[in-house]
């Protein structure tokens, strides 16, 4: 794939090490994989912990809400500090912190301390998939970019499939402290590997310097766009609906479907199947049609997805595979409608593409930690609620999309009358 065809500068970046796009993607994806695995890997020990640690199941879901806030607040600067420092450093940093994170997990003696090493988790875990987007649009342009953020889904969608399906091995033969434990080895590799193999894309002479007046008017250009708004909230509301039912997988897969923590696939795999088949999609189509007709037929499926969904549990109870097989298709129109719209976002303000980038993760966070903390607990008791749930996230995320496009048209029309005004003067 070509780079990109604008002038570098003429200092080179710190570390130029040479990369095939295929090992590139690979290590992207296992960084944007700490997220899932984080996430997925522990839900089916959630009744071992609760024994473990004495504690009761409204504290153990807690944990998970603690890590997505810290991961959502912090996700806010992984990009700035990588506009700042390079994105390579910032990355292998992150990593170290993990790593020592998921060891205090492993050794935590009470559910408070381990609310602590999750919030440092959350800290440090959504480095790696808030700067590949980076990379791959320091690296790459137009349908280059998109089949390869497409082909880092379609590698990233393994996680989501085999973390719980391990969790659940896991917690079987051992207990809930070896899932950490098997995290700590993934991430001690993967640092290992990252430091002799990832590239430094941002030269020195592209980067911001990291003061306060700068910072504060980066984030307020981000936040004051209505266009960063709609595109960015289209993309987090899809994930919202899909978030729902990974936090209330627990209740879902257990007491709706009566199934053991080792059948949590039963859930996961049609999920990330979907995921996986539709990056597959985005990636060949990259270039044949435009972006918004790809995200308009990512949306069909999802809003159809969510119908059938709604409409089967209002007359029939929960029950395999039907409870489970509108997730496919649900997970396969988010993955056709995320790799564009993201592209489009990182596009509105490219001086600052990494800021860009964490305030795009921290909508997406933010509105999943709300999801894992008040939305889930509130739908889970209804397998009907859960589908109506999901339902309205895409509804709204389809409506944002349709906005953006409306405003996209606003700005133009006005464009095209101030040239006018301006010839007519």
């Amino acid at each position: 794939m070509p780079f990109k065809s604008e002038p570098e500068p003429p200092n080179k970046p710190a570390h130029p090490i040479a990369v095939s796009d295929r090992v590139l993607a690979l290590m992207l994806a296992a960084l944007a994989m700490l997220g899932p695995f984080s996430v997925d890997t522990y839900l089916p020990a959630f009744p071992n912990i609760q024994q473990s640690l004495h504690a009761s199941a409204n504290q153990v879901q807690q944990t998970l809400t603690a890590y997505m806030l810290s991961f959502a607040i912090m996700i806010l600067w992984h990009g700035a500090l990588s506009d700042a420092f390079g994105r390579r450093n910032i990355i292998l940093g992150s990593l170290a912190v993990f790593a020592v994170a998921t060891l205090g997990c492993a050794a935590s003696h009470s559910v408070e301390y381990l609310w602590a090493f999750r919030m440092l988790q959350g800290v440090s875990a959504g480095a790696g998939a808030v700067i590949g987007r980076a990379i791959i649009r320091d690296m790459y342009e137009g349908a280059a970019a998109a089949r390869l953020l497409s082909l880092v889904t379609m590698i990233f969608s393994i996680a989501p499939a085999i973390a719980p399906i391990l969790g659940g091995w896991i917690v079987q033969l051992a207990d809930w402290r070896a899932i950490f434990l098997t995290l700590f080895a993934y991430t001690a590799l993967l640092l290992w590997h990252c430091y002799r193999r990832l590239p430094e894309t941002l030269a020195p002479a592209k980067r911001h310097a990291f003061n306060p007046r700068f910072l504060w008017h980066s984030y307020r250009q981000v936040f004051r766009s209505p266009l960063f708004h709609l595109k960015a909230g289209a993309v987090a509301f899809n994930f919202a609906g899909l978030f729902l039912y990974v936090a209330a997988a627990p209740t879902f897969i257990t007491k709706h479907l009566g199934l053991g923590p080792d059948q949590f696939g039963w859930q996961f795999i049609p999920s990330v199947a979907g995921i996986f088949f539709g990056a597959l999609t985005a990636n060949r189509l990259a270039g044949n049609i435009p972006i918004p007709q790809q995200v308009l037929i990512g949306f069909g499926f999802l809003i159809g997805a969510g119908l059938a969904n709604v409409g089967y549990h209002a007359f029939f109870p929960p029950a395999l595979p039907w409870s489970v097989a509108p997730l496919f298709f649900y997970t396969f129109g988010m993955s056709m409608v995320a790799p564009g719209a993201t592209l489009l976002v990182l596009d509105l303000m490219p001086e600052i593409r990494g800021i860009l980038a964490s305030c795009q993760s921290f909508v997406l966070t933010l509105l999943a930690a709300a999801v894992s903390g008040i939305v889930a607990p509130l739908l889970a008791p209804s397998a009907l609620w859960l589908a109506a749930g999901q339902l309205t996230f895409a509804a709204i995320g389809f409506a944002l999309w349709l906005g953006s496009r409306s405003y996209r048209a606003l700005l133009t029309r006005r464009e095209m009358n101030a040239w006018e005004s301006v010839e007519l003067e």
